[in-house]
């Protein structure tokens, strides 16, 4: 009986260690599975921006494509573009021989004036 009482002496304190182990063990639980599921988050945070990523990377390609196009394009528009400087600097040589040839009339148109308006 004596190995009874110093059982049930050793009892409570066996519980209270054993208590002790179990929610430590528990705590320990909680934090692994806390960090576990933060990593998890991650993981669907990386999946989820990878395939945002993914359809930028579309986009952009599809822009290069219409870029290039746009470069074919233009590039084909440069023959009618110097074809348009070269007619608006004959414009601007044309509109400064009409001036010239408007002054010599208007002296003309005066000097007949005065030749009529005389008389002989």
């Amino acid at each position: 009986m004596a190995g009874k009482e110093e059982a049930m002496e050793r009892d409570p304190l066996a519980e209270s260690l054993n208590d002790l182990f179990t929610s430590v063990s528990t705590m320990v639980k909680g934090q692994l599975q806390g960090t576990n599921n933060l990593l998890e988050l991650l993981e669907k945070m990386n999946v989820r921006v990878a395939e945002e990523y993914k359809g930028f990377g579309d986009v952009a390609s599809g822009l290069r494509v219409y870029v290039e196009q746009l470069k074919t394009k233009s590039g084909n528009f440069d023959e009618y573009v110097q074809q348009i400087d070269a007619i608006e600097q004959q414009v601007t040589e044309f509109e400064a021989v009409i001036s010239l040839l408007d002054k010599y009339v208007s002296l003309l148109e005066s000097k007949l004036l005065s030749a009529y308006q005389t008389p002989p």
